[in-house]
């Protein structure tokens, strides 16, 4: 079913572009570069008869309920790794998966962390690697890299459906490489670089209606075998005007080993 949205592109400049998080030493502070809010036509998968599928496309959705239903706190964290990581390896026949991030974002004004309206994928080729390093140390780095590896997202509702904000991705063949731009991204400890996309009429965006705790999106970020990147964003977009509760999700960052 075809719906529309705004989602927030960003623009091509002379000069390179950052992101500042947690500027200033204030959590939750963002210094965001340009963007270019962009009403563009959505694809609802929901019962699609050509589902999306990761090995061709970079991004699935699923049905993988948790046992968890709420995510504060730290008693959690072992026990949702524990279960991406059975998610994923049979998912993706990955033979090991490191789960090192979770990021809980609320669609409110006073959260600390809100969801990403811009359009972008989390690495660029060089961030990546970085990222490989940071996480698993300069040998064990380059040992994998002697094989297949990639960064994957999970992204997960928490507690209520998906009414407001709901996480769109871009057809990846639909995107043109000069559409991307490569930006910084600047913590107050560490310097990070992802890649932002430019709009283009052409881009075929896609999404699944009313996401449910118990149904995941899996995304693919980088690749070192090719597999492209999905860019991604928050849809500004409301499904029913009736429902009042605020969009509230978990994405976990995951580094894969083929």
């Amino acid at each position: 079913m075809q719906r529309t949205g705004i989602v927030n592109y960003h623009v091509h400049k002379p000069e390179r572009q950052a992101f500042e998080l947690d500027a200033g030493g204030i959590v939750g502070n963002l210094i965001s570069p340009e963007l270019a809010p962009t009403k563009m036509p959505l694809t609802d998968m929901r019962g699609s008869a050509q589902p999306l599928r990761f090995a061709e496309d970079g991004v699935e959705f699923a049905f993988a309920p948790s046992s968890l239903t709420a995510f504060s706190g730290d008693s959690w964290a072992q026990t949702y790794d524990k279960e991406i990581t059975r998610l994923l390896t049979g998912k993706l026949a990955a033979r090991e998966v490191v789960v090192f991030d979770h990021t809980v974002r609320v669609d409110d004004p006073k959260a600390t962390r809100k969801p990403a309206r811009n359009v972008h994928s989390d690495y660029s080729e060089n961030g990546a690697r970085q990222r490989l390093i940071d996480l698993l140390g300069p040998e064990a780095a380059a040992e994998w890299e002697q094989g297949h590896y990639a960064f994957v997202n999970l992204w997960r509702p928490v507690q209520h459906a998906i009414n407001s904000a709901p996480l769109g991705f871009v057809r990846t063949a639909s995107i043109d490489p000069d559409d991307w731009v490569l930006l910084d991204l600047i913590y107050p400890d560490r310097k990070g670089q992802i890649m932002g996309l430019v709009g283009n009429e052409n881009h075929d965006w896609l999404y699944l209606s009313k996401m449910t705790p118990d149904e995941v999106a899996v995304f693919n970020i980088y690749d070192n075998q090719g597999l492209p990147s999905v860019a991604h964003s928050a849809l500004d977009m409301v499904e029913d005007p009736t429902v009042t509760t605020p969009r509230k999700s978990i994405e976990s960052r995951t580094l894969v080993r083929y």
